[in-house]
């Protein structure tokens, strides 16, 4: 499984921008499918929100891969 260690600047993310901003979807559009077909997992739940607010601590998984959001260092 591929791990990917996002350093999230502000508050929270919204799950697509999430998506898009890791590479795992080459667009908006396309992470909104993704979510809407049921492929991403938050903290282990499938989640069918494209706009769910990711916020640090939260790990997200798509195709063998785990997004664990931390909070700036900053």
């Amino acid at each position: 499984m591929n791990a990917i260690d996002f350093e999230l600047r502000g508050e929270h993310i919204t799950l697509d921008a999430l998506l898009k901003a890791t590479g795992l979807a080459p667009s908006g559009g396309i992470a909104k499918m993704m979510v809407a077909d049921g492929l991403v997992q938050v903290d282990g739940q499938d989640e069918l929100r494209k706009t769910c607010k990711i916020r640090a601590g939260q790990v997200v998984s798509l195709a063998g891969t785990r997004i664990a959001v931390r909070a700036s260092a900053a």
